[in-house]
């Protein structure tokens, strides 16, 4: 099968449990991250379409999984950021068992996408993932999105420091500068991409 044309992607379905995702069948890859690291803006970038995620001023508007379509077996999935929203505590515990069951229990996905904001990366919720994702001998990709917010010094410096930490962990992770907002690493996330939804 081709390469996913990711400009294609078309939005499924919005789900708060698990029994009401598609069948446990093809390729998923999750994008999650802490709620202002810019999860939304990442998907809009990576598909050219900046109506596809909805972004919000707000952090923490994503409250559900929110699957969206590239082809019959392939999907991109968006989770709800963690960390930062304004809700009510037994609301952030609902997600935070969905969230942690959509990982334990979906056979169909194949790698996590942890967005940071290069300016605050390795938060105690990104490290949390990264364990949880290690737990679960999840491949991750690490994507530092917002460098056009840094000078290039500092963006090297905090690359350089995210991949000593990862180097550490005893499952695959790898790591990547990006900005959704200038576009920068878009290419490179979808040849990754492209490798993990190889059938």
């Amino acid at each position: 099968m081709a390469n996913p044309q990711y400009q294609k992607a078309t939005f499924l379905l919005s789900a708060s449990q698990l029994s009401q995702l598609p069948a446990d069948m093809g390729i998923e890859i999750a994008f999650v991250g802490r709620s202002n690291a810019g999860k939304s803006s990442v998907l809009n970038q990576l598909t050219q379409n900046k109506k596809l995620a909805r972004v919000s001023k707000t952090p923490g508007r994503t409250q559900h999984i929110n699957i969206f379509v590239l082809d019959a077996k392939r999907r991109l999935v968006d989770l709800p950021g963690y960390g930062y929203a304004k809700v009510s505590a037994e609301v952030k515990a609902a997600w935070q068992k969905t969230l942690e069951q959509y990982l334990r229990e979906r056979k169909c996905l194949k790698g996590l996408i942890l967005v940071m904001d290069i300016r605050h990366p390795l938060t105690e919720f990104d490290r949390h993932m990264l364990e949880w994702a290690t737990d679960s001998g999840l491949t991750v990709h690490v994507l530092l999105n917002k460098s056009d917010k840094l000078k290039f010094g500092a963006m090297k410096k905090t690359e350089l420091e995210v991949n000593a930490y990862i180097r550490e962990l005893p499952n695959t992770v790898t790591c990547q500068v990006f900005s959704a907002l200038k576009g920068d690493g878009t290419q490179a996330l979808r040849e990754l991409l492209d490798a993990w939804y190889k059938l």
